[in-house]
């Protein structure tokens, strides 16, 4: 194997070390030092070489995929839900209206809180949160990386999403009400 896919598979599972490469902000120099260690090399000009093809090519493929992602989103349209509740379950609820999500030995329920039973037995409940529905163009399934930069985007504004459920064209993200303003500002200004 040679020092430049070496340095692409130690890589590949460190995703800040490439979110830095790809922008350009990490010294080439330091990170040589650093994974000669890693893989056991004292080359630290060939796998300098390498991480400088690594970060352009990167570079490129970042930029096309956000492009991608940003034309999507702008095509996107945004829908505001208030008085939502997420309640998470071990026991199954009878028929209650909203949406429910299966995960084998819990039940993850989104319910207007108007709709919340009197009793109810939960492992965790969110009340007074908000519903921001993105409903996107059908090749939304098919452009990879839609749901990372919303989660980032978001992140970066320091917006915990509460749930977050991709289905299709839909991204629905759940919120907490302090932080349902500003998440709505921040995906109408990427939308438009």
């Amino acid at each position: 194997m040679t020092t430049a896919q070496e340095v692409r598979n130690h890589l590949r599972n460190k995703p800040y070390l490439l979110e830095a490469l790809e922008k350009g902000i990490v010294n080439l120099s330091e990170l040589s030092r650093q994974l000669q260690k890693d893989l056991k090399t004292s080359d630290t000009s060939a796998i300098k070489a390498a991480l400088r093809r690594y970060s352009e090519d990167l570079q490129k493929h970042r930029q096309k995929r956000e492009e991608k992602v940003l034309q999507l989103l702008k095509r996107s349209g945004i829908a505001v839900f208030d008085c939502k509740s997420v309640i998470i379950t071990s026991k199954e609820l009878s028929s209650e209206p909203g949406m429910k999500v299966d995960l084998l030995d819990k039940f993850v329920y989104l319910l207007d809180r108007s709709d919340l039973p009197e009793r109810i037995n939960a492992l965790v409940k969110h009340e007074n949160c908000t519903m921001i529905v993105v409903h996107s163009p059908e090749e939304l399934e098919a452009t990879p990386g839609v749901v990372a930069f919303l989660a980032t985007l978001l992140a970066e504004q320091n917006v915990n999403i509460v749930e977050f459920i991709s289905c299709w064209t839909e991204t629905i993200l759940v919120v907490e009400k302090k932080d349902s303003l500003k998440t709505y500002e921040v995906l109408s200004n990427l939308i438009g």
